[in-house]
């Protein structure tokens, strides 16, 4: 009885156990359809954001690339710099790859997640619900019979009351009234008595009616609560479901666990850390400075026969003339990246190793051959021995 008295007091009449309140758990299967729209809606639009950055990333480092490649910066200076766009780059195809998880993987493991979860009706609506709405509704039947039929007890028992009340006031206010005639006061006693009993028989349907509804609560309960456990357990898996998918796109959000992410960053910060001004400065030097080979004047003898050679042709013959073959060659390693500008020059890059087969001719140039095969020249102060 004392959940029925519960249920009584003020603001109960919104409780779970009261006819047609179930329909808030009913609804929470519709809820959760339509969070899930919400959800994929939602990443859908970072996931454009991912795709904008990625642009945006991509669109910034070829644009600066020409600039930054053209600039006065030489070395390792430049090649730190440099370093920043082909992170971008990178950084670019994580974000893209990014976007394509949130569509391809998390959207759409929701959208299937959904369609084989809920499972719509001709008339709109969820099956799910339904079975819900079937159960409540099967379970309080009785209880809102029974209920009904306690709300026409209690108010016929108040109706008679108010009954008694005023029968009690006409026949105390003729009781011993001279202005009253007699036979009018024996009526008006009689009325308050029948009044009274009247109470006596709407109190004992009352009572006997709320026995009933006292006796029916544990059952009522019992069978409500299976449904809503029932639901419970749907609304369990609907919510680690979605858990999971949650624990997908952080995952897929998360670049600071990426080992991609953290490569592009050590990278950079190794090529940032390896900027060394003595190796920049002796490039210079060696390359625009004091150290530059340089023909220096000197005496030359007079031929009467015109040369058809270009100089550029004269400096390449004397070159070859003068340079002379080692059997085998040295092996030699590159200090600095180099490209070459023409069809007979070499092209490689720091650290890289590869054979000298000719000693530098007047103007600072060796010849050498690749791990490939290829033979060319290269400026002599670009490499070391490797002793």
């Amino acid at each position: 009885m004392s959940a029925l008295s519960e249920e009584s007091s003020p603001g109960s009449h919104d409780s779970f156990w009261m006819p047609g309140k179930h329909v808030r758990t009913v609804r929470r299967t519709n809820d959760i359809y339509r969070a899930c729209d919400l959800v994929v809606a939602c990443f859908q639009e970072r996931a454009r954001v991912e795709r904008h950055y990625a642009q945006q990333l991509s669109q910034w480092s070829s644009k600066w690339k020409p600039q930054v490649d053209a600039s006065p910066l030489y070395g390792s200076l430049l090649r730190a710099w440099q370093c920043f766009l082909t992170s971008a780059e990178r950084l670019s195809d994580l974000h893209s790859s990014i976007c394509r998880s949130l569509v391809s993987e998390d959207g759409d493991r929701v959208k299937t997640w959904q369609k084989e979860t809920f499972h719509k009706k001709m008339c709109g609506g969820f099956r799910e619900s339904q079975d819900l709405e079937i159960g409540f509704a099967q379970a309080q039947k009785p209880w809102v019979k029974r209920l009904k039929k306690l709300e026409k007890a209690c108010y016929t028992y108040h109706k008679a009351c108010g009954k008694e009340q005023a029968a009690h006031k006409r026949a105390a206010h003729a009781q011993g009234n001279p202005d009253v005639p007699i036979e009018k006061q024996k009526r008006a006693q009689e009325e308050s008595e029948l009044a009274s009993e009247q109470v006596h028989k709407a109190r004992a349907h009352y009572e006997k009616v709320l026995e009933e509804v006292t006796r029916y609560t544990p059952r009522y309960m019992e069978e409500m609560e299976s449904i809503f456990d029932q639901s419970q357990e749907d609304e369990r898996k609907r919510i680690s479901f979605l858990k999971q998918a949650f624990l997908a796109i952080y995952r897929h959000l998360n670049i600071t666990d990426n080992e991609s992410v953290k490569a592009v960053y050590s990278e950079l910060h190794h090529t940032i850390m390896s900027i060394n001004e003595q190796d920049d400065l002796r490039w210079w030097r060696s390359t625009h400075g004091p150290d530059m080979a340089t023909h220096w004047p000197r005496f030359q003898e007079w031929n009467p026969e015109p040369q058809l050679e270009t100089q550029a042709e004269e400096d390449r013959s004397r070159t070859t003339q003068q340079r002379s073959v080692m059997i085998g060659g040295v092996r030699v390693r590159a200090l600095f990246d180099f490209l070459g500008q023409e069809p007979d020059e070499l092209s490689f890059k720091a650290g890289e190793e590869f054979l000298k087969i000719e000693d530098e001719d007047e103007q600072g140039w060796c010849k050498g051959v690749m791990e490939s095969g290829r033979e060319g020249f290269y400026p002599a102060n670009y490499v070391e021995l490797i002793q």
